[in-house]
Formats: structure tokens, C-alpha cells, sequence
């Protein structure tokens, strides 16, 4: 099943091998300029990772792909169901963590779908937890599975990782591609963070100019050795297409 939103003339459709297709996306915020005729696939079951400055509007695009900002002209196709998870894990605090998991869920047993999807994310002793009990990375996990039991086509993660700490970063990234490898959603990750990028995408993509500037596909297996000399060069392109000076990068590798 997919979901087009026009505003201007057809065009893509989603289909099977294609999770989200975009094609001449436009939108100012007065008279700045965020997308200028903006064109993008995701294909069905693709990690992309979206990088960009900030205000380049990649939290923006999320937002129009989950249907969530409508003042874009262009057209969007969408395989549906699609899922969002944010910076803010957004858990509603009057609801224990299993309620938030099904809050809206249809399903026979919207409980048992919720409960398993929290056993996928390691949280099956804080099914009766509130939310202001969690750690950061706890609240993050809930977050994920409130996404999984959707069964999304595309799932969509706004810097999901970027408040938390580094070792619990880690282990998030591992239980997405866990997760993302065993439900095989198409992913667009939006992140600031370019290892990031490179340790779980597919392709990386740079958002600059109201346009996708840059693309490219990482063919290196996981788990990546970040030193890969594959992954070196796409690290300083990436950094240098961000703006970052090759003076610059010493301090940042």
C-alpha cells in the first residue's frame, strides 16, 4: 500500500521496490529557500542516511515524508505504513511503558503485539515502568518499539541517538541494525554525525542547497572498521561537502 501527496503534477509512485520517491519538492521559509526542486528515491529495505548543516532542512524533509508538514509543493509517493522516531522520544509520562507501545495501535491484541515488540528492544522488565524511570537510552528503545509494532515500510529516524552518551550510542546502533536486519524496513536517518552515517547506511546522502548535493553508497560489510581506507576517503568527501577543511579534520578524525 502506499500514500501519494501531490501538490503539483503526478508523478513516481511507490511500489514494491520502492519505499519513498520524491520528485521537484519546494518550500521557503519566507524568503529562505529550504528545498528548490528537491528529487529523491529510498528503495524498498535501504538504510539512508541523511546528512547536512544545520538548517539545511533535513529534520524538514523527515517531517513532509511522515506527512507531518504539508506546506511543500511537488509530490511525494510513500509506502505505508510509515513510522517516525525523534530526537525526543515524545513517551506520553501518564502511560506506562507497554501502554505507550500500543497507544493507537490496531491489532486484535494490541498488548501481546506491544509486549513483543519491547522484548525485540531488551525491555521486558520495564513493561509496567513509567516513563520519567528511564535512562535516556531506555526512553529511545520504547521509542523504537512504539516504530517496530507498526510493521513500517518506511521507518524515519530524526537524530534519534544524538542526546545519549557514547556507549549507550553504541549499543543503539547496534540494535538498529539488529532491528533494521530482521524487519527490513526502508530507513532514512537523519544525523549530524558522519561516522555515524558511515557505520550504518547504505548510502549517505548530503542535503545542501535545497537539493541532494551529494550521494553515495558504502559497499564496505558490516560491522565497519571506521579506518577502512574505503570509508577514510568517503569520511573527508563527506566533511569536505559539509564545509569542513581539510586543516580542519585533523581534530575531527
Amino acid at each position: 500500500m502506499s500514500r501519494a501527496r501531490t501538490t503539483t503534477t503526478a508523478t513516481a509512485v511507490a511500489n514494491d521496490q520502492v519505499a519513498a520517491s520524491v520528485r521537484d519538492l519546494s518550500k521557503r521559509f519566507g524568503n529562505r529557500i529550504v528545498f528548490d526542486g528537491l528529487t529523491l528515491d529510498i528503495k524498498a529495505g535501504e538504510f539512508v542516511a541523511m546528512i547536512g548543516r544545520s538548517g539545511s532542512g533535513k529534520s524538514t524533509l523527515l517531517r513532509a515524508l511522515a506527512g507531518l508538514d504539508r506546506d511543500v509543493s511537488g509530490s511525494m509517493a510513500v509506502a505505508e505504513p510509515v513510522a517516525v522516531a525523534f530526537q525526543e522520544p515524545r513517551l506520553v509520562p501518564w502511560k506506562r511503558v507497554l501502554d505507550n507501545v500500543a497507544l493507537g495501535l490496531r491489532a486484535p491484541d494490541p498488548a501481546r503485539v506491544a509486549a513483543e515488540a519491547l522484548a525485540e528492544v531488551e525491555l521486558t522488565e520495564r513493561v509496567s515502568a513509567w516513563p520519567l524511570t528511564l535512562s535516556g537510552g531506555e526512553a529511545q528503545r520504547v521509542s523504537l518499539a512504539r516504530a517496530l509494532v507498526r510493521s513500517p515500510s518506511l521507518l524515519l529516524l530524526d537524530e534519534p541517538f544524538s542526546a545519549l552518551d557514547a556507549l549507550t550510542t553504541i549499543s543503539m546502533h547496534r540494535l538498529v541494525l539488529r532491528l533494521w536486519e530482521t524487519h527490513r524496513p526502508a530507513v532514512l536517518l537523519v544525523t549530524h554525525d558522519v561516522d555515524e552515517a558511515l557505520a550504518l547506511a547504505d548510502r549517505v546522502l548530503v542535503l545542501g542547497a535545497g537539493r541532494i548535493a551529494y550521494s553515495a553508497a558504502i559497499d564496505v560489510p558490516r560491522p565497519r572498521d571506521r579506518n577502512h581506507p574505503e570509508l577514510t576517503a568517503l569520511r573527508l568527501r563527506l566533511l569536505s561537502e559539509l564545509g569542513v577543511s581539510m586543516g580542519d579534520t585533523d581534530e575531527l578524525i
